[in-house]
């Protein structure tokens, strides 16, 4: 059969989509599960392509932060209607969706989709590596002198949120919101003499947890932080960090980690990110920001 010959229709996406979701990012072999698609199209907007017989083919995700940037991701295409120019599309109409409505469009790039991005106006802002443990990390405690780190109580929500929005660029509430419930154990406040001082949260997924984000004041805080967190899950572990954080880095490579594969954080029109790069050691992953 000739699928080029196939009618095709771009709709936006909704709950009645999500068993075709979980299909595309498994086909991928992506870590998403489908609390991560509810959440994203709860808080964003989807855009799919489906078959004439309602099968789908292919989705985008438009998660918006404030009035200030949205995240463009899962940009995904099942492998039978590949190179047909599908993507592109579908980026192409979220970029000016997105920055009609007057948003910066941002996304985290491989390097095969980095230069696709580039085509269409993205320009790079700083670079990460995914790093993963595929049996659970060595544990390893890591005691700074001064810094505690507990688990998150309610009280602490409003400092968890102002402190983030400083370092992210932008309120998300909704987003941190849900990270704290997914895996509760390892949502983690660190204070350094009875002061807050950052903080970090997981996610369970498909193929691995995903610990982030990490925010913290300073190196010290966030490597206590994220091995406080490596000692509450088990498993398969995956962690984004900002090339910035070359010893963080280091010290996972020591207790068991290795890098995955390298992103690139980029935004449509300029070369500059609205995040605070020395505070944030740890992104929530390339799907969220």
């Amino acid at each position: 059969m000739n699928t080029r010959s196939e009618s095709l229709r771009e709709h936006d996406l909704d709950a009645r989509h999500l068993p075709g979701c979980l299909a595309l990012a498994a086909e991928a072999g992506w870590n998403q599960i489908e609390a991560d698609w509810r959440l994203m199209l709860g808080l964003g907007r989807g855009l799919g392509v489906s078959t004439a017989d309602g099968r789908l083919v292919a989705t985008a995700i438009m998660l918006p932060y404030e009035r200030r940037f949205a995240w463009i991701s899962m940009v995904l295409v099942t492998e039978r209607f590949r190179r047909r120019g599908i993507a592109n599309r579908l980026l192409q109409r979220a970029v000016d969706d997105l920055v009609g409505s007057g948003y910066v469009p941002l996304l985290d790039a491989t390097p095969a989709g980095r230069e696709v991005y580039r085509q269409l106006g993205f320009e790079d802002c700083w670079g990460m590596q995914r790093l993963a443990c595929s049996a659970g990390a060595s544990p390893v405690a890591v005691r700074e002198e001064g810094i505690d780190v507990r688990p998150h109580v309610p009280d602490d929500r409003t400092r968890v949120l102002e402190f983030d929005r400083a370092v992210f660029g932008a309120d998300r509430s909704g987003i941190l919101r849900d990270l704290a419930g997914r895996v509760p154990h390892a949502a983690l406040i660190a204070e350094r003499t009875g002061h807050f001082c950052g903080a970090s949260f997981a996610r369970d997924g498909r193929v691995a947890t995903q610990i982030g984000p990490v925010i913290a004041a300073d190196e010290e805080t966030a490597l206590a932080l994220i091995a406080a967190a490596l000692a509450k899950v088990s498993g398969p572990v995956f962690i984004d960090v900002p090339d910035r954080h070359a010893r963080i880095a280091e010290w996972l490579c020591g207790i068991g980690f290795a890098p995955q594969r390298s992103l690139t954080r980029m935004a449509h029109g300029r070369s500059r990110a609205f995040d605070d790069l020395e505070r944030l050691f740890a992104i929530a992953g390339p799907e969220l920001g």
